[in-house]
This record gives C-alpha cells, sequence and structure tokens, in this order.
C-alpha cells in the first residue's frame, strides 16, 4: 500500500510542509509518485518516519538523525533498543519532576512550608534561576558564561552535590585557616585561593588569574557574594579577595 502525502502528515501529527522538507534534504524521499507526480509512501516510508520522530523527540538535529538512520552497519532493532533507553530514562526524569509538582500542589494544599532541599530537589539540590539573570546581565556575552552554561546543563544532582562537599570542605579548611591568624599573603592563604580558582576552572570555566582577580573584587562589592563568604567567617570575603590577589601576583610574576 501507499499513502498521499496528506494522510501520513495527518497520521504522524506533522505539517505537509515537513514531509516536503524531509523530502527536500533527502531525509525521508517518499518511495513513489502518482500519475500526477504526487508524492505516495509506503509502509517503509512510514517506519522510517516514525524512527524520524522518536530521534526529533529526543532532541536530535536533522543532520544526526539522518547519519544515523543511513548508517549501513546500523541494526534496525538496535535503532528501537537505543530510542528506548533514551525514551526511558526521558520518562524517569519526567516521573521525578511530576512527583515533586505533585508534593509542592499537596503541600500547598494542606498549608506546608516545604524546606528548600525538597523544594530544589529534582534540579539536583540547586535552584536553576538563581541569580541567572544577574549573571547573564554581568556575563552573558563571554565565552566564559556560555562554557559555564554548558557544563551545568549536563550536571546532575550527583554532581551538585560533589561540587557543593568540595566547597563545604574549602569553607571550614578557610575557616581554620583565618582562625590560626594566617595574613592573606601567606603562603597557606595563597594556596587555599589557588585551590578556589582551580575549582572554579573545573566546574565551571576556564578562570584566569585576571579573571579571578575581578571575582575577588566582586566578593566584596557584592552583598549577595559578601554575605555568602562572610557566613562561612565574618571577613572571609575580604580576606579571600586579598589572597586572590596575592595569589594572583605570584603566578603571574
Amino acid at each position: 500500500m501507499s499513502y498521499p502525502v496528506g494522510e501520513v502528515a495527518g497520521l504522524a501529527g506533522v505539517t505537509v510542509r515537513t514531509l516536503h522538507h524531509y523530502d527536500e534534504i533527502g531525509l525521508l524521499v517518499p518511495g513513489g509518485r502518482s500519475h500526477a507526480g504526487h508524492r505516495r509512501y509506503s509502509d517503509a516510508d512510514l517506519d522510517r518516519l516514525q524512527q524520524i520522530l522518536f530521534y526529533r523527540e529526543l532532541g536530535f538535529p536533522l543532520d544526526e538523525v539522518a547519519a544515523l538512520l543511513d548508517d549501513p552497519e546500523a541494526d534496525p532493532r538496535a535503532h528501537l533498543r537505543g530510542q528506548h533507553d533514551l525514551l526511558t530514562a526521558r520518562i524517569e526524569k519526567l516521573q521525578k519532576m511530576a512527583t515533586a509538582v505533585e508534593h509542592a500542589m499537596e503541600a500547598r494544599t494542606m498549608g506546608i512550608r516545604l524546606t528548600p532541599e525538597e523544594r530544589f530537589e529534582v534540579f539536583g539540590g540547586k535552584d536553576p534561576e538563581e541569580h541567572a539573570q544577574e549573571a547573564e546581565r554581568r556575563w552573558g556575552g563571554t565565552e566564559a558564561y556560555a562554557e559555564s552554561r554548558r557544563r551545568t546543563a549536563r550536571y546532575g544532582k550527583d554532581d551538585w552535590k560533589r561540587m557543593q562537599a568540595e566547597v563545604a570542605s574549602w569553607g571550614g579548611r578557610y575557616d581554620a585557616l583565618m582562625a590560626s591568624g594566617e595574613p592573606a599573603t601567606g603562603e597557606p592563604a595563597m594556596d587555599m585561593a589557588e585551590e578556589h580558582r582551580q575549582h572554579i576552572t573545573r566546574w565551571f570555566y576556564a578562570c584566569s588569574y585576571d579573571i579571578h582577580r575581578g571575582l575577588g573584587e566582586m566578593y566584596v562589592a557584592d552583598e549577595r557574594f559578601k554575605e555568602f563568604y562572610d557566613s562561612m567567617r565574618p571577613g572571609l570575603a575580604e580576606h579571600l579577595r586579598d589572597a586572590i590577589t596575592a595569589n594572583a601576583a605570584r603566578h603571574e610574576g
């Protein structure tokens, strides 16, 4: 059997224009034509269209879909297994988000106030919009900002937990360093500042010494950042700023 383009569009839930585009780029070329030259799709064409729509639903760009489907070494069953695995992972993530939404609705109905951890657990313990507009305003046009967005988009809950554990460990050791009376210009403080810079490089973007100096100034000038560092120990923001400056001079000199 063969099917006209309008019927196929209706069956698949896509537009005729989309099917025309797939034909034009060679992604889905119908197997036949009517006497009048109109497109006619075979059952094999419908199978391919189903595969295309699976991959598109999973976010694959058209050129990658074409490469996957036209691979002569590919096993159609392997395609289906791979798509099944990807879809299963997405379903699990959506189910977790649906559960979180239900939890929030139930809590609101009963007047229960969720803890920050409960509210944002589905996002890996981090509010995805926290400081986002401010960060984009300050650094939105920079490569560092773009790199940070690329990296953090891939992080899951375990990644955020590891990163937060590193921050907590660093903060505890910096607190002890200040309690011992170490000056910001001393070797131990500069080593801690260097660890801080490398943490940013490892998790977010390549943090040069020049960028790090700018961050140090911001930690003191911006009340939100100052509050974060001073919550570890009063005066830590300024001490860290001075240690960052000294460390940059040590390495650049």
